[in-house]
């Protein structure tokens, strides 16, 4: 069989090693493409190939039929465009290639954009922080008057965007100037983002939201037509170096199983959340690996090659999760492909 990972996230090596740790390589080649030949993920992928660097769309769901019709491929898991290979994957089906989709075309849109998100969430599927969406100067200090009614402190984010790119707490006290000094993460003050919203008549949708003082878990996840199969918590330590814990909450265990099954998820994806004075709260799902899953597997499932069983239709057996173990990743010097 031949497995194919399309452009995606670097983090997805760690997704390859688990497979290839229960997957001889005889019986699985694992293929990955990306638009740099520099790719880490190819010290992963059994072969790999570069991608064409311009094509988007339509365009790019036609390369992909075609690289899997040359390349024989037998499995298409994709990163890359896959909201559209979703909704277009019986032309896949046509040439004998499976594709592993976490979810239907219209959830994985929904998905990516977290205001429509937290707008659409049913209040029992799962508790979210408060929050408002804006577009505009006038929206944004009516969304402030209304939160600082209630909360202390707030931050913001886009409301499309990975890896927290763009989070910031909002600073009534001090200034930028004093954050740079200090090195000063994540801050941002109120008063100079108003002053440039100001100059800014509407904007890409920001997301201005009571701020979560407690501790964060991700939940790396496996499921199989909105049914949970396997949920590994890490529960983030909030002090640096201090590692993750395999945690067992049964607020977020009683959340994700209901997430799973309100977007009928399938296969590997993560959802993540925050604690607030009153419990957990979903941040976000996001319909891919994420980078911890390695850490994830730790706890005794290797969850990349459950959801590669449960994908191929294969009855699986879910092993016992260890609760309580501490984790980390460690970083190691390797030479990039040339």
């Amino acid at each position: 069989m031949k497995l194919w990972f399309n452009k995606t996230f670097s983090t997805i090596s760690s997704v390859i090693y688990q497979l290839r740790q229960a997957i001889p390589i005889s019986e699985l080649t694992i293929v990955a493409t990306h638009v740099h030949s520099s790719a880490v993920v190819f010290l992963a992928a059994d072969e790999h190939y570069l991608e064409p660097e311009s094509l988007a769309g339509e365009q790019y769901l036609h390369w992909c039929i075609q690289f899997c019709i040359e390349h024989q491929i037998t499995v298409f898991w994709p990163g890359k465009e896959a909201a559209l290979i979703s909704a277009h994957h019986a032309l896949f089906q046509e040439i004998g290639v499976k594709v592993f989709l976490v979810a239907e075309s219209e959830t994985l849109t929904l998905l990516h954009d977290k205001a429509e998100f937290y707008r659409s969430l049913p209040a029992p599927i799962a508790k979210i922080m408060d929050v408002y969406a804006v577009n505009d100067s006038e929206q944004f200090t009516k969304a402030c008057a209304l939160l600082y009614a209630k909360h202390p402190v707030l931050c913001v984010k886009p409301a499309v965007s990975v890896f927290g790119l763009g989070f910031r707490i909002l600073d009534t006290q001090e200034t930028s100037v004093t954050h740079i000094v200090k090195g000063t993460e994540y801050r941002l003050p109120l008063q100079e983002l108003q002053l440039g919203l100001a100059t800014t008549p509407t904007f890409a949708t920001l997301l201005v939201m009571e701020y979560l003082p407690g501790p964060e878990w991700s939940v790396d996840c496996v499921g199989q037509n909105g049914h949970l199969l396997c949920a590994v918590q890490r529960k983030k330590s909030p002090q640096p170096g201090h590692g993750q814990q395999i945690d067992n909450n049964d607020e977020i265990t009683l959340m994700v199983t209901q997430l799973t099954a309100h977007y009928r998820l399938n296969g590997l994806f993560n959802i993540q959340f925050k604690a607030s004075a009153e419990g957990p709260r979903c941040l976000e799902i996001n319909p891919r690996p994420s980078g911890g899953v390695g850490m994830a597997c730790l706890a005794g499932v290797n969850l990349p090659y459950l959801a590669w069983q449960v994908g191929l239709g294969r009855t699986v057996e879910i092993p016992a999760i260890h609760y309580g173990l501490k984790v980390t990743e460690e970083k190691r010097a390797v030479m990039l492909p040339d």
